[in-house]
């Protein structure tokens, strides 16, 4: 820790989503369900992905890579929020605190840019089919993976640097379910300047630029679809990109709502309901939208279950 840090506060303690007692079972039981279905999904995805050899291709080295993201993410929110369902105070150390926050900036960025990166990655597939296989090999793909992450890593990590600089005095309920950079924020007792300034410029970084490059590429998408002759490879050409254009209008659009104007948010309790589209609902939602309703996916998995149902017969 940094020796201008003189914080006296040692815990927090994370009022949760709802104060009302009537439905904290209820909530407990709905995003415990979200949470287990999150986890077999992507866990499920992953491991059709690296089954199928069919499937090893950039778009589902890409899917993969969403799916790791996804499955961390859930996982640094959901399960300390599940406590707090069943706890009369969920409390949270300093240390235990920044590290989840810690965690969810990385896989939250890593997400950001990895929905730009597939959202390139189909642009090259229908733009040009031809040259797919070779803008897109797998020296590419690593390196945009690796960037991607680098991206979640570095701005993570001044984050937690510059909120290291922040004293916490008296305050220590954090009107939230989990440990959120703005959140916790408010309960400083030192100026956060620097801070407020800091999500602005990331955010224009992370929500901003990649949403430029999803934008960008689906303007010259479109433009290549309308050049299709046939009715059928439309229609194909779209189906592929549809997914892909839900997830990021939800996750895109309560990120940009929690972050982009942090100041102007007038309501925490917005911001809580908007939060759990980004950390609990996308993450559940994206191996449906972005896979299940793949022909491919599906013969893939219909390949895997005969197969292991053929071993169990022997």
């Amino acid at each position: 820790m940094h020796p201008e840090n003189h914080s006296t506060v040692t815990e927090f303690i994370l009022a949760g989503l709802s104060q009302q007692p009537e439905l904290q079972l209820p909530l407990f039981v709905l995003f415990l369900g979200i949470y287990v279905v999150t986890v077999v999904g992507n866990l499920g995805m992953i491991t059709l992905i690296l089954l199928s050899s069919h499937l090893h291709t950039p778009m589902y080295y890409f899917l993969t890579s969403l799916s790791f993201i996804d499955l961390c993410h859930s996982t640094v929110i959901t399960p300390k929020m599940l406590v707090n369902f069943v706890t009369e105070k969920n409390i949270i150390s300093y240390p235990e605190c920044l590290t989840q926050l810690y965690f969810f900036l990385i896989f939250a960025i890593s997400e950001c840019h990895m929905l730009a990166a597939m959202a390139y990655d189909r642009y090259v597939a229908i733009s040009n089919p031809l040259l797919y296989n070779v803008i897109m090999s797998h020296e590419v793909c690593f390196s945009l993976a690796l960037g991607v992450y680098s991206c979640g890593v570095v701005c993570a990590s001044i984050h937690i640097d510059f909120l290291l600089r922040v004293n916490f005095c008296k305050f220590n309920v954090i009107n939230h379910y989990f440990c959120d950079l703005i959140s916790v924020l408010k309960l400083s007792c030192s100026s956060t300047y620097v801070n407020e300034l800091l999500i602005l410029i990331f955010s224009g970084i992370n929500i901003l630029a990649p949403s430029l490059t999803i934008l960008s590429s689906y303007i010259f998408i479109i433009a290549s679809i309308l050049c299709i002759c046939s009715t059928e490879g439309r229609s194909k050409a779209f189906s592929t990109c549809s997914s892909h254009i839900t997830a990021v209008a939800v996750f895109y659009g309560s990120a940009a709502f929690m972050y982009l104007n942090p100041s102007s948010v007038s309501s925490m309790n917005q911001g809580k309901v908007s939060s759990v589209f980004y950390t609990i609902v996308v993450p559940m939602l994206n191996p449906l939208i972005y896979s299940l309703r793949n022909k491919d996916v599906n013969v893939a998995l219909k390949k895997t279950l005969e197969r292991r149902a053929f071993l169990c017969q022997k």
